[in-house]
């Protein structure tokens, strides 16, 4: 760490200490967060998420004998139907830890991903989660639609707040169960509640050790400032974003890279507002160390079981070209745990130094509405209205701002040059991918992100839509005016119908990547949407453009 940003760290240390930060913290106090501009007591309401590891503990019996029994019954697949905070710790759950049965998550509307999602739940008896905290989510219910026209009702647990739509629906149609969720615990920060230790005992997870191991965080985040491992995270988060370095690089051993994705959302949707934020970079492709900017932070966090691979070097040589850089290592899976705790705890402290309400996403509405009046013209009329493209090529068409890219592009190239022409010091590039997340689309997008950073020094992002509006896509709209955004969108292989709705998944993606689209466009954000006739051959077209925008060696 440099020495005017380690200095900044301990000074906040040193206040936060005197200002019994962490005692308050406990003691729920929401002045903390008054800069916010937020009433204390309204803070204050969301901060249950505390008492989640002795609450839960409470309830070991409950969630162990619905493992049981559904283990009993013959259930060797589980499927988590939800979104954001209620897919992304059972996500983690089902690549840390090896389990007795095979979980699964769906959170991709694109017809082509559902279709293969039921097709695989289907295949062998599967019990089904349909998770979604206000009982109300679009993608969840949709989900379920899909799904129960092909299994009966007994293979669905429903995962919810008391007395949410959900809850009436599973009771309607007698679900096998409805779990209730802790009303005081916001979507992101769910993880140690029944939303993720449902599905992970389900996996065979031992989540009395897991909570074990979050109580002992616990205990260890009540001591001062100085003393207490998250608010030392939180401080020098905080005072790097201060000092321009708001790009938080987690790197991490394989079986943790999805914790790298829950701490994405935690961070992006929790402290990317008013004009402000951290910027959470997971996924990317290492680099050399001459690779990264000034622009950066980094958090190293290892699994002791797994080979080292090369970060302790990439650290060490980090370190010495004067990036910040902190380091976590995890002596076993069910450590997890605890690092929920410390990650929480970090973000809500992130909240404080940045003057920010942790606990609220005031911009995320914005997608939805333009998403549902889209949908309304759609069931009203029976057309999806989109805008025209600015310029097309055969498969691949260019929509944008002209005011961002200009009235005439001459060719979808020179659009995406235009785009990329934006990325200036202290921008990050964000990819917003409307298709199926399959292994080529990520090998393919992990390219595109590389050429994109090696080339132009820019911090990179990848969002699967819909999945990143549950995550990152607050801080798109809500938080600093940094970003430079290239969407892809894409035809169906084959549209899907959603029973007993007018739309279909096809109509419902199409929405909600122009639902998105719009409310970027509304903050005047630099953003290209690119629409291609097939995934596969768009991102291969996609990585070939942006190679030659950036001048990059083609891989």
């Amino acid at each position: 760490m440099t020495d005017p940003l380690a200095d900044a760290v301990a000074s906040r240390l040193e206040q936060w200490t005197a200002d019994r930060v962490a005692e308050r913290l406990w003691d729920r106090d929401g002045t903390l967060w008054a800069a916010s501009g937020h009433p204390p007591a309204e803070v204050a309401a969301w901060l249950g998420w505390l008492d989640l590891p002795d609450r839960m503990s409470a309830r070991i019996d409950e969630i162990r004998n619905l493992a049981a029994a559904v283990g009993g019954d013959g259930y060797r697949r589980a499927a988590v139907l939800g979104m954001g905070g209620s897919s992304l710790a059972p996500e983690l759950c089902s690549r840390l830890f090896d389990g007795m049965t095979d979980l699964r998550v769906c959170d991709s509307t694109h017809p082509d991903a559902v279709r293969g999602f039921r097709s695989w739940a289907t295949a062998a008896r599967t019990i089904q989660f349909v998770s979604s905290k206000s009982g109300t989510t679009t993608e969840t219910l949709a989900f379920h639609a899909a799904m129960a026209d092909a299994v009966p009702a007994l293979d669905f647990v429903a995962i919810t707040d008391p007395d949410t739509p959900l809850a009436d629906l599973a009771r309607a149609q007698e679900f096998r169960a409805i779990v209730e969720g802790e009303p005081a615990v916001g979507g992101r920060y769910s993880a140690l509640s029944v939303f993720g230790l449902v599905p992970a005992a389900v996996r065979g997870v031992d989540v009395e050790a897991v909570l074990t191991e979050a109580r002992a965080m616990s205990d260890a985040c009540r001591a001062p400032a100085q003393e207490n491992s998250a608010l030392v995270l939180a401080a020098t988060l905080g005072e790097a974003a201060l000092a321009g370095r708001d790009k938080l690089t987690i790197l991490t051993t394989p079986r943790l890279a999805s914790l790298g994705d829950w701490i994405e959302q935690l961070v992006a949707e929790s402290v990317g507002k008013s004009g402000r934020g951290v910027v959470p970079i997971v996924g990317e492709p290492r680099g050399r160390v001459d690779a990264y900017g000034a622009d950066r932070c980094f958090v190293i966090i290892s699994l002791a079981s797994e080979p080292d691979d090369g970060l302790t070097e990439l650290g060490a040589g980090l370190r010495s070209a004067g990036h910040p850089v902190e380091e976590f290592r995890l002596d076993r899976p069910e450590a997890v745990g605890g690092e929920f705790i410390r990650w929480e705890i970090a973000t809500a402290a992130l909240g404080i130094v940045l003057g920010l309400h942790p606990f609220d996403q005031p911009d995320v509405a914005a997608a939805k509405s333009a998403t549902e009046t889209l949908l309304e013209e759609f069931r009203r009329d029976g057309v999806l209205r989109l805008p025209m493209p600015l310029v097309s090529e055969p498969g691949l068409s260019a929509f944008g701002d002209t005011e961002r890219i200009g009235d005439t592009p001459p060719s979808v190239a020179s659009a995406i040059r235009a785009l990329l022409e934006q990325i200036g010091d202290g921008d990050y590039f964000a990819v917003l991918a409307f298709i199926p997340p399959d292994r080529a689309t990520w090998a393919a997008l992990d390219r595109l992100r590389a050429s994109v950073r090696d080339a132009l020094g820019a911090a990179t992002t990848v969002g699967i839509g819909p999945r990143y509006l549950h995550s990152t896509g607050q801080l798109h709209k809500g938080g600093p005016d940094n970003g430079v955004y290239l969407m892809l969108t894409a035809d169906p292989e084959r549209d899907l119908p959603i029973p007993g709705r007018a739309e279909t998944f096809g109509t419902l993606i199409a929405a909600q990547a122009a639902g998105d689209l719009a409310a970027l466009q509304q903050r005047s954000r630099r953003i290209l949407r690119l629409h291609a006739s097939d995934a596969t051959s768009g991102l291969e077209r996609l990585g070939q453009l942006v190679t030659e925008a950036v001048g990059a060696p083609a891989a």
